[in-house]
Formats: structure tokens, C-alpha cells, sequence
């Protein structure tokens, strides 16, 4: 592929490579406000933007979770620190996943750990589930390179306007075909939880 590409994944890796999570002790211990939650959320999580003008999460997004189930609903007009953790599972799967399939994913978590005393407690399944993530970069990375040069195979017939571009094109496919399998399998795994097979009956009986 020409230099421009090579350039654009040299960035992406680096970027990879600066990828972190919003540690617990970053989270304010006090309960927040609407606007302090929003606030806090795109000042941390502000450089996965696409585009500067994009918004993290919305006062309007986050009632929108309390209304669907996805969000306890804040206490006193006030959100709590797992309030702030769960926003965080929340916007990362939201990019993914179904409304629905977020409420049958988080029914369990938040009725059993969320301002519970169990001996397992939300702050610690949050700090052990993103600690795993931050630990796959490399393998991510390695992957990412090694699509970028199976597609750089491609069409070698081609002339070099049309290669240039059907070499991204293939590079492309690969990893939106990565997405796809990855995310059928999440929601094979999310119609395995408890409750989410009476909801799938339910959805059909509404369809027919």
C-alpha cells in the first residue's frame, strides 16, 4: 500500500498504544450532578472522539438509560461513582450493542453489585474487566498489522490508482468482518444470561 496508508496505520498503532481506561481513583468520590457527570465523561473519555463536535454522552443520552433500565436512576438528582462506572461500560457498548442487549448484560451486574454489600463489588469487577482489555493492545495490534498485510496482497494485477484503493477497500473488509463475527458471538453469549430467554421469546411473539 503507498506511504499515505502505511503513515495512516503507523498513527493508529501509536494511537493504541495510548489507549487507557478511567482508573477508579479518578472517579470524584462525591456524587455528582447531571452536568459535573457530563462534564467529567468527555473530559475523559474526550480523545476517542471521531470529530471534535462529537459528544461523549448527552444529558439526554444518560435519562435515556435510566428510562430503558440500563442506569439505576441517580438518587436526589445525583449520580454516584458507580453511576460513572457503569456510563463508562455503557458508551463503550453502546457502539455495539442493542439497547436491549445492554439491559439483559447489565440486569445481572447491576442488581447484585451495584450499592450492594456483597463481598464483590462493582469498583472491583470495572478496575479487573478494563485491566484485561488494556493488557490485549499488543495482541490487537499485531492483528491489525497482519490484516494490513494480507490486504497489501490483494489485486496485484491492478493498476496503481485501482490498487491503492482496493487494498484499503480489502483492508477495511477484513476488519468490519472481524466486527461482525466478534459481535455475533456477544450476542450469542448475552442470549445464554438468565431472563434473556424469555425476552427473545417475547420479542418474537411481538414480531409475529
Amino acid at each position: 500500500m503507498t506511504m499515505d496508508i502505511q503513515n495512516i496505520l503507523k498513527n493508529i498503532l501509536e494511537g493504541l498504544d495510548k489507549i487507557d481506561y478511567i482508573r477508579p481513583e479518578d472517579v470524584p468520590g462525591i456524587d455528582l450532578y447531571m452536568d459535573q457527570v457530563t462534564t467529567f465523561m468527555d473530559r475523559q473519555l474526550g480523545s476517542s472522539k471521531r470529530y471534535e463536535e462529537d459528544k461523549i454522552l448527552t444529558k439526554t443520552m444518560i435519562n435515556n438509560y435510566a428510562k430503558n433500565h440500563l442506569l439505576p436512576p441517580p438518587e436526589k438528582k445525583k449520580y454516584s461513582k458507580e453511576h460513572l462506572l457503569l456510563l463508562v461500560f455503557i458508551y463503550y457498548f453502546k457502539n455495539i450493542l442493542s439497547i436491549s442487549d445492554i439491559q439483559s448484560l447489565f440486569a445481572p451486574l447491576t442488581e447484585k453489585y451495584f450499592h450492594t454489600d456483597h463481598a464483590i463489588q462493582l469498583e472491583r469487577i470495572y478496575t479487573e474487566v478494563f485491566s484485561l482489555e488494556k493488557k490485549q493492545i499488543e495482541a490487537l495490534k499485531a492483528d491489525l498489522v497482519s490484516k494490513y498485510e494480507t490486504a497489501g496482497e490483494t489485486f496485484s494485477e491492478a493498476s496503481e490508482e485501482d490498487k491503492d484503493f482496493l487494498e484499503m477497500f480489502s483492508f477495511i473488509c477484513m476488519l468490519s468482518f472481524d466486527v461482525y463475527v466478534k459481535k455475533h458471538v456477544i450476542e450469542k453469549l448475552i442470549d445464554r444470561l438468565p431472563g434473556s430467554e424469555k425476552k427473545g421469546k417475547k420479542k418474537g411473539s411481538e414480531a409475529s
